[in-house]
């Protein structure tokens, strides 16, 4: 039996260091060399210091700023490491009465406004960690943005058009917009 167990052990022990040791270290390498933001975690530095992830969410309620897709995660939005979506199915009572509440935190921050809210406002991503709106929900908040800054609405829509991600690959997914970067370029703290 030992005759048996000997060349087993000595396989597992190999199998661990070579998976679990060797491998992991050779592509951390090979990633820190060729990719070192994305193999940090995609940190967006800014006066001097970190100031979140192009990745992650962040949550933002400050009328100054454009608001993110809301964040299903708790107990606190956009908490990486309990992401997952809501799991509310379209006919869920829930789900309607929590869209109802996001549509009407939109329409007291922003009165005036009376055009039709973009989904991507008042539902959650899948993650819950979603860092991106498209393009028509950042529209959405620009006249409430530049009426509190005191910015002429143009001014906002041109450092929007700046952080709008085209599709990737010309072909896959749709353009959207980084709200923290673009928050961050609305403050000057955010590297154009």
């Amino acid at each position: 039996m030992i005759k048996e167990f000997k060349p087993a052990l000595l396989l597992f022990v190999l199998l661990t260091l070579l998976t679990g040791a060797a491998y992991p270290l050779l592509v951390t390498g090979i990633a820190q060399v060729l990719f070192p933001g994305r193999a940090d975690g995609s940190l967006i530095e800014g006066d001097g210091k970190s100031m979140g992830s192009e990745l992650i969410g962040q949550p933002f309620s400050d009328p100054r700023y454009f608001w993110g897709r809301p964040s299903a995660t708790a107990p606190v939005p956009y908490n990486a490491g309990a992401s997952s979506g809501s799991n509310l199915g379209p006919t869920n009572p829930a789900l309607e009465e929590a869209v109802k509440a996001r549509i009407e935190a939109l329409r007291a921050a922003d009165p005036g406004n009376t055009a039709p809210i973009p989904v991507d406002l008042v539902t959650a991503s899948a993650s819950g960690l979603d860092p991106h709106i498209s393009p028509a929900a950042a529209e959405y908040q620009v006249g409430r943005i530049a009426r509190v800054r005191g910015l002429d609405a143009s001014t906002v829509r041109a450092l929007m058009a700046q952080h709008t991600q085209g599709r990737q690959l010309w072909a896959l997914g749709e353009p959207r917009v980084n709200v923290l970067m673009l928050n961050l370029a609305l403050d000057g703290l955010a590297k154009l």
